[in-house]
């Protein structure tokens, strides 16, 4: 690499002049934010999954209830694809 080259570009551009910033007085700068609607509606969904609770209790305790009373009954090939589903929408 030239490092003589890229000293004659600065040089040409007179890069190493930095100018200082004036300040005008009298005006003052503000800053905006706007949200859109679909990112409000973003934070609406988000706020109402943070406040659910992970573990719905009341299909828990239907389950166990039809557990302990025997019928409740769920086939191997329904566990098997339920548990290849799982897998394959973890995968997208």
């Amino acid at each position: 690499m030239r490092i003589d080259a890229y000293n004659k570009v600065a040089q040409l551009y007179q890069s190493s002049n930095a100018k200082k910033a004036v300040k005008v007085n009298g005006l003052e700068a503000s800053d905006q934010v706007e949200i859109s609607r679909i990112g409000k509606e973003y934070q609406v969904a988000k706020q109402a999954i943070a406040g659910t609770p992970d573990v719905r209790m009341d299909k828990v305790n239907e389950i166990k209830k039809r557990m302990e009373s025997g019928t409740y009954n769920v086939t191997m090939e329904e566990v098997a694809d339920k548990i290849l589903s799982s897998y394959y929408d973890k995968l997208i």
